[in-house]
């Protein structure tokens, strides 16, 4: 498959091992462009790449204390673009945390755990079967 038709992923996780270990499944599963960042900081100076996904921890604070956090960086990414599915991942399993996340506008959020990446998959399958939905309804609205 041509970069052109692959899906642009980033994975923004300051565990430096969990996103290696995030990326290599993406790549052994399915047919991805992948861009990793250790902090939001760097996430967001590359928006301009135009990724379709972002899955994006939530508190990105192990490299620097310093840094801003996964809401902050959520925030920014929904600033510069709307449009942009945001996924969060935390080791927090707490609803509040969760909730927290889908009022900043993220499109899911995921507990990091041995079923993350099947999560994963299946909610940027989701996403692009909507987006796949809206095209043809878009493509429908037009000629009418």
């Amino acid at each position: 498959m041509s970069n052109a038709n692959k899906i642009k992923l980033f994975l923004v996780d300051d565990d430096a091992l969990f996103l290696k270990s995030l990326e290599i499944e993406f790549l052994q599963h399915a047919d991805f462009t992948i861009e990793t960042f250790a902090t939001g900081e760097l996430s967001i100076a590359n928006l301009s790449h135009n990724p379709d996904v972002i899955i994006l921890d939530y508190l990105l604070d192990g490299i620097d204390k310093n840094a801003m956090n996964g809401i902050e960086t959520l925030d920014k990414i929904k600033a510069f673009n709307p449009d942009i599915p945001v996924v969060m991942l935390s080791s927090q399993d707490k609803i509040d945390v969760a909730i927290n996340c889908m009022h900043h506008k993220a499109f899911d959020y995921v507990v990091k755990s041995e079923t993350a990446f099947v999560r994963l998959q299946k909610i940027i399958s989701t996403i692009f079967r909507y987006k796949k939905m809206e095209k043809e309804l878009n493509w429908y609205m037009e000629r009418m």
